[in-house]
């Protein structure tokens, strides 16, 4: 079953009746096809009409609805033999960031991202998304790899953010966030990154300081979780008093339009009407064509040309704004 968001609830009503009628069509001997056409049309309409104007906190619940692909749907139908790379040789495995050398479109590459899970088990053994030290220090070790062997780097950063819990902050959480951004910012291989879902804080950064970021049109980036910034600035809490989260996602300008405008990332992959869990494939197929576009301008960088792109590109945010 379809799962619909809040502001859905029109468009759910007449794709239930649209599914009610399907069922009966050629049961009763009456033709419904007609009325079926008109309802679709209007359902589409609908449909087009609500994502064509989505506020910030919309663009929030889209980008944290359950049917979004993941990490695993991109594996599946984006790469070739993707080979699996456990282990951060320090302590341990983290689930919540999963990568290995893979191909894509014929190309070698390294993948990289994080894994929330599809259903409360897999949630659960990927928390959430939610990467500790030992992923981090994961990535690192990945990343060290492709540039031995040359391989372009591509992250796909989906994460409400770091996992704040006492054994992560205990085996140096911030230390390993830190060093996997600075990894990033100083590789000398292509690191193109992909915003497919939520990128939350530092959590995300650390996998997202790259040569090109990209970020799907109804995903998020900030600084904090709107419900995090409301429960400071406003203490709201869920449950108590008026919810200020909405209010937060409009100040802190968290869309990937705002963050193409403000320089922050590079370019926006469109996604299907109704966003990316209504088309799962044809969203694959246009990050796809994204990441290997930006692969393909990256290449023929050196080394020392790549380090001072990215060098450049992140000085620069913010510049244009304080002249």
């Amino acid at each position: 079953m379809r799962t619909y968001l809040d502001f859905e609830k029109p468009i759910a009503e007449l794709e239930s009746r649209i599914e009610d009628l399907r069922k009966m069509d050629g049961q009763t001997g009456v033709n419904v096809a007609e009325e079926i056409d008109k309802l679709q049309t209007k359902a589409d309409h609908l449909l087009a009409d609500a994502y064509s104007k989505l506020s910030r906190w919309q663009k929030a619940q889209v980008a944290r609805h359950s049917s979004r692909p993941h990490f695993s749907n991109y594996v599946s139908m984006l790469v070739d033999d993707f080979t699996p790379i456990a282990g951060d040789r320090a302590f341990g495995e983290d689930a919540a960031i999963l990568g290995g050398p893979a191909r894509l479109r014929g190309r070698s590459i390294m993948l990289i991202g994080h894994e929330k899970g599809a259903d409360t088990a897999s949630r659960v053994a990927h928390n959430f998304g939610m990467a500790r030290p030992e992923g981090y220090r994961k990535a690192m070790r990945l990343m060290n790899m492709a540039e031995r062997f040359g391989l372009p780097v591509v992250t796909l950063v989906d994460t409400p953010g770091a996992y704040p819990g006492r054994g992560a902050e205990e085996r140096g959480q911030a230390e390993a966030i830190a060093s996997c951004t600075a990894k990033c910012l100083g590789l000398g291989a292509p690191i193109v990154s992909v915003i497919v879902g939520e990128g939350g804080s530092g959590g995300a950064v650390a996998l997202a300081a790259a040569n090109k970021v990209l970020m799907l049109e109804h995903s998020v980036y900030s600084v904090i979780s709107p419900e995090g910034c409301a429960s400071i600035l406003w203490k709201d809490a869920a449950g108590k008093g008026e919810n200020k989260a909405p209010e937060a996602a409009e100040a802190m300008r968290i869309s990937a339009q705002d963050l193409h405008d403000l320089g922050v990332i590079d370019a926006i992959v469109q996604e299907p009407v109704g966003g990316a869990h209504r088309d799962v494939a044809l969203t694959v197929e246009r990050l796809g064509d994204a990441v290997e576009a930006a692969i393909q301008e990256l290449e023929a960088l050196s080394p020392d040309e790549l380090r001072k792109q990215r060098r450049e590109k992140f000085l620069a945010i913010g510049r244009e704004g304080l002249a």
